[in-house]
């Protein structure tokens, strides 16, 4: 197929990258360890982690894992735990180990729980105690023969670690009572590991390095196959991205969203573990004067986030006091980046905000904007080794849109093919036939068109559409407009259920001025859309549902009150 996007390709942007170059994620990590030993890796709570000692202690867990009777190659290992040190070394360990990884959203209910570790056929699971009453509530009922938990503190030195694990315990009282019998402390782990022999496990493009589950915010959760081949070439793709505009081993990457979900997973702790970077890891991010505290003390050159973590730190006291001089890099992604959000980034820190495209499918990078270049609302562009294609609902190819043509005309879902494109859905082969076709492109569900440069734009999830009197309406296009009022903090935008026109737009919004009023709302709206896309509703909250991540969960607005009716 024709790829428009090469000829806006950075001078020395390969077309291709080179995935016969590394044989597994491990294979990067084992070279990173050695080329950068004595390079800090992970920091957090003060505490840092050097590639000397990130190849020790994952050694060592992964040597536990292979002592563990009938834990063999291709195992599934659990992780449910939050950004902390234990997170990197029980990741690599389990990949030494030639095992697959099962992240696990450590908030979730037991039900949750219940089902992905069943799903998964996981026989080990590593969790913070914080969350182990929530293991201790679904235990009896998953497949689980090993279970080794871990206070916030284990990785610090003494006596910070016990004083941390006091505090946490007995002073905050985060930690719920819990019992497993037979738990292994992390520690005690990492300590029976290092007496124990490691076997090399052959690795291949093939075997399955993570079973990262979906969100499951529309159904249950999937466990998307990705595989050594998929997270290299990831790898190997983001990093000819962004590698002419870094130095290796040099770079300090700012690691708010949890590891535990694709994007930080591949783009933070993998990416700059290829690269030689510190990852500094902040464990809750949702305390944003103590988040802008531990930036303020950590020079760094590179942030990834999604719009609402950059809003969120573009309102907390003092952020914009910080010393933005040696950052290269703000990356956004996970959820589309609003243009007021962006324009502010800008003109406090100095830096463009560039956006990026991805899903867990995609391991997960798909398109990312050229770094440097000016906000354009678009996706970017299909990154080395990836084709994207705009199809209809029967995957014919749909043309670019180059001004010849309504804009309409050019849009449809976006799919992509390439060799980050997930093996399947672990043990769902109806699920992976709808979205994988028999010539390899992913059925995304993300609708948009490719302008005639190869630039990708996205208008919205075919889900989250609004049809209003027959009309498509994009939540993105509303929320975007919403937030441009001075006296708004957030916006979510959905569908509701409307006698006259099927459905109309609701708006929920979050005041940054607590005398916005909801008539104030519409007359701006009225200033910048077109009628069909109107509010019809206004609702005030003191916040909006989010995932972990920082994503909107419109389906709970859907769900709610439909609030102030619009005359």
């Amino acid at each position: 197929m024709d790829r428009p996007w090469l000829q806006s390709y950075p001078p020395g942007m390969p077309a291709e990258i080179d995935l016969a170059a590394f044989s597994s994620v491990r294979d990067i990590l084992e070279k990173s360890c050695a080329r950068y030993a004595d390079r800090p890796a992970y920091s957090n709570l003060g505490v840092t982690l050097t590639y000397r000692d990130l190849d020790r202690l994952s050694r060592d867990f992964a040597a536990f894992l292979q002592s563990l009777p009938g834990l063999g190659p291709g195992e599934r290992v659990a992780l449910m735990m939050p950004n902390l040190l234990q997170y990197p070394v029980a990741l690599f360990g389990v990949l030494r180990a030639g095992m697959t990884v099962v992240n696990v959203n450590p908030l979730y209910t037991a039900r949750e729980l219940e089902h992905q570790l069943r799903d998964s056929g996981a026989r080990a699971i590593v969790v913070v105690e914080n969350f182990a009453h929530t293991l201790q509530q679904a235990l009896a009922r998953t497949p689980l023969e090993t279970v080794v938990t871990t206070a916030i503190g284990d990785l610090l030195p003494v006596p910070q670690r016990w004083l941390v694990n006091f505090a946490v315990k007995n002073v905050k009282k985060m930690v719920p009572a819990w019992r497993i019998d037979g738990a292994i402390p992390f520690r005690s782990a990492l300590r029976r590991g290092a007496a124990a022999a490691l076997e090399a496990v052959p690795l291949a493009h093939d075997d399955i390095a993570f079973l990262q589950y979906t969100g499951g915010t529309t159904g249950v959760a999937k466990g998307a196959m990705l595989t050594h081949g998929n997270i290299v070439a990831n790898l190997q793709q983001c990093a000819a991205w962004i590698g002419k505009d870094l130095r290796a081993g040099e770079e300090v990457i700012v690691t708010a969203l949890p590891l535990y979900h694709i994007f930080c997973l591949t783009a933070n702790c993998l990416v700059f573990m290829k690269l030689g970077g510190e990852n500094v890891l902040i464990t809750n991010p949702r305390d944003m004067p103590a988040f802008v505290q531990t930036l303020a003390k950590k020079p760094f050159t590179i942030l990834t986030g999604v719009n609402t973590l950059f809003n969120g730190l573009l309102n907390t006291p003092g952020f914009d006091r910080l010393d933005f001089a040696r950052v290269k890099l703000s990356l956004g992604g996970g959820t589309a980046v609003q243009r007021a959000v962006a324009e502010r980034w800008q003109k406090v820190t100095g830096t463009r905000l560039i956006e990026a495209y991805g899903l867990t499918e995609t391991s997960p990078a798909a398109c990312i904007n050229p770094l440097g270049a000016e906000f354009n609302g678009t996706i970017g562009l299909p990154i080395p080794s990836t084709e994207v294609a705009i199809m209809s609902e029967d995957l014919k190819r749909l043309p670019l849109f180059d001004g010849k043509r309504a804009v309409e005309q050019c849009t449809g879902e976006i799919c992509v093919r390439g060799p980050q494109v997930m093996k399947g859905y672990w043990q769902q082969a109806a699920e992976t036939a709808k979205v994988l076709t028999p010539d390899g492109w992913l059925r995304t569900g993300d609708v948009g068109f490719m302008d005639a440069r190869g630039y990708v734009t996205i208008t919205d999830r075919k889900k989250d559409m609004i049809l209003v009197s027959g009309f498509n309406v994009y939540p993105n296009e509303i929320e975007g407009v919403v937030v441009m009022h001075p006296g708004v903090l957030e916006c979510a935008a959905v569908g509701v259920p409307d006698d006259k026109s099927g459905e109309a737009v609701k708006v929920v919004v979050v005041r940054k001025d607590p005398a916005l009023t909801a008539e104030e709302i519409l007359r701006h709206c009225r200033a910048q859309l077109t009628g069909y896309k109107l509010p019809r509703h206004v609702e005030f909250r003191a916040e909006l549902p989010k995932t972990p991540v920082g994503k909107v969960l419109r389906r709970e607005l859907r769900e709610a009150p439909k609030g102030k009716a619009a005359a």
